[in-house]
């Protein structure tokens, strides 16, 4: 999975000894291209936007550089072409205006491959995400999308409901990141739970350095608990206290969850409650595990005989079960 990664980074030094040209054109397959906080030039641009017309990047990460308007836009339009880019890192503010947001919107109603969207520290707002929202509803292939510290509020949050339809509706995201928004209120929060609740897809929800508080918790416990595909939670910096912490041991002691990973840091919360939901979300692990080895074991021996006090039972395997695990872990 990591093989051909490529790390890219500028310096200055004689253009006739390192260009953008150069670099790219040697990517024979689709590879990474990551590069931060740099201010880009119109022709390291078009290098770019031309291997992304080439489909020779599958991963492109701008996080926190300087380009401009008109630059933007070529990005945009090579993203849109590109066949083969899969993840697209816009964060720290590239996203900076509703005229940059059209943009973007517009890449992504043509391109077909991007499966992860990075827009953290953007100030998109919810004027912005309306915008850009009927273009990540029916993107076929988004699965992951963060809008960390993107200045939303309760309508921004109800858009996003919208990405988690309930099951069997459509497909929808599998993580999704809400950090540091806090302009939402109890009540988006409130309507984030329910549709985490009825979603037949999200895997990891990430909340942390959110102004929750004890009520809010309280509602994603009850969603976690319903769930049957949330497996990771991050409450980190959410201003929840033993109260919460309470209520969420209680749902993982005495409801079968998905739950793998629930992060508590920078909270109000007892080392002692915090280590009891850790030690039960292992022991729900540990039991996962011996299970699935079990499931092997049968598969490589198709007589098994099970004594117990009472009886004895052979299980017979047909093959079956391997088409029906298959289409649980899809």
């Amino acid at each position: 999975m990591f093989n051909h990664i490529l790390f890219i980074v500028m310096f200055q030094t004689d253009p006739s000894i390192f260009t953008w040209s150069k670099l790219l054109s040697h990517l024979t397959i689709p590879s990474p291209v990551y590069i931060s906080g740099e201010t880009l030039s119109g022709a390291e641009i078009r290098d770019i936007c031309e291997s992304l017309r080439e489909n020779s990047v599958r991963l492109l990460s701008l996080r926190g550089c300087q380009l401009s308007e008109r630059d933007f836009g070529h990005v945009c339009r090579g993203a849109a072409e590109s066949r083969s880019l899969a993840q697209l890192n816009l964060n720290l503010g590239i996203v900076s205006n509703i005229n940059r947001v059209k943009q973007l919107a517009e890449a992504l109603k043509t391109n077909r491959s991007v499966q992860s969207l990075f827009l953290h520290g953007s100030p998109l707002t919810d004027a912005g995400l309306a915008l850009l929202n009927p273009a990540l509803s029916i993107h076929p292939s988004l699965v992951a999308l963060d809008l960390g510290d993107c200045m939303l509020g309760d309508e921004g949050i109800n858009l996003i409901c919208g990405l988690l339809p309930p099951d069997g509706a459509k497909s929808g995201l599998k993580e999704l990141t809400l950090s540091a928004n806090p302009g939402v209120t109890s009540k988006g929060w409130g309507r984030l739970a329910i549709a985490v609740a009825h979603s037949s897809q999200l895997r990891v929800l990430n909340l942390d350095y959110n102004p929750l508080g004890d009520q809010v918790a309280g509602m994603l416990a009850v969603a976690v608990a319903s769930s049957r595909t949330l497996e990771v939670l991050d409450l980190e910096g959410t201003g929840l206290t033993n109260q919460s912490a309470q209520t969420l041991l209680d749902m993982v002691e005495n409801y079968p969850t998905a739950l793998r990973t629930l992060i508590l840091a920078e909270n109000n919360i007892s080392p002692e409650l915090q280590q009891q939901i850790s030690d039960l979300l292992s022991e729900g692990e540990e039991e996962e595990e011996t299970e699935a080895r079990e499931v092997t074991a049968r598969e490589k021996n198709p007589w098994i005989c099970q004594n117990n006090s009472s009886s004895q039972m052979v299980l017979m395997t047909s093959g079956l079960g391997d088409s029906l695990l298959a289409e649980t872990e899809m």
